[in-house]
């Protein structure tokens, strides 16, 4: 694969997969009552925490796999059946729940100088699905230059998901209830297709030779 041809799919792939636009009704709920000034700081706080945990993946995930004995080809087997079952929460509209009542249950557990680590950057955003991907893309990056690629994708993401954070309430009234439920299914069939093509890219590894 190309390294444009690479970064895009590394694009596409985690951009579907922390779903910006399915983050920013959540964020609204979870800052409700929070002043401008104050989200913005949420926002940032998770967004950078997210960004950290996500490089510190792409840089070190095939390391700690080799550690635990665990080949690329079975991990993008799994990944990719991860990322499969996220797509199909989203087609069927299952994840949006899911994550509802994982905010809930944080605000009741945490004081609110916590929100920007959890639930905000951990699970929300830097979640299992989005370092799963991470991991899988870092697989097929030759080198240093195509792992710094990786980081940078990542940081335009991140980017993304902090723009969204910030006009949360203008896109959750702009898109309202249809509009989100026709993106999020959209986006979750475009995922569920990368999905199994990191199942098919895992099979050939593993049987190769």
């Amino acid at each position: 694969m190309a390294p444009t041809d690479a970064l895009i799919t590394a694009f596409t792939t985690l951009l579907v997969t922390l779903d910006p636009p399915g983050l920013a009704p959540l964020f609204l709920g979870l800052t409700q009552g929070m002043t401008g000034a104050q989200r913005r700081q949420v926002a940032v706080r998770g967004s950078l925490i997210a960004f950290g945990i996500l490089a510190v993946f792409a840089v070190f995930g095939s390391g700690i796999l080799g550690v635990l004995g665990i080949s690329m080809g079975s991990f993008r087997i799994a990944g990719g059946l991860m990322l499969f079952a996220i797509a199909f929460e989203m087609i069927f509209e299952k994840r949006n729940e899911r994550k509802e009542k994982t905010k809930d249950d944080a605000i009741t557990r945490d004081h609110i100088h916590h929100l920007a680590v959890f639930p905000l950057a951990i699970p929300l955003i830097a979640g299992p699905g989005a370092i799963s991907a991470t991991v899988l893309i870092a697989g097929t990056m030759d080198g240093i230059a195509g792992r710094i690629g990786l980081i940078g994708v990542i940081a335009v993401c991140l980017a993304l998901v902090f723009l969204a954070l910030m006009l949360a309430e203008r896109l959750n009234r702009f898109l309202g209830v249809t509009g989100r439920a026709l993106l999020t299914r959209l986006l979750g069939v475009l995922l569920s297709a990368l999905s199994v093509q990191f199942v098919v890219d895992g099979v050939k590894s593993a049987f190769a030779g």
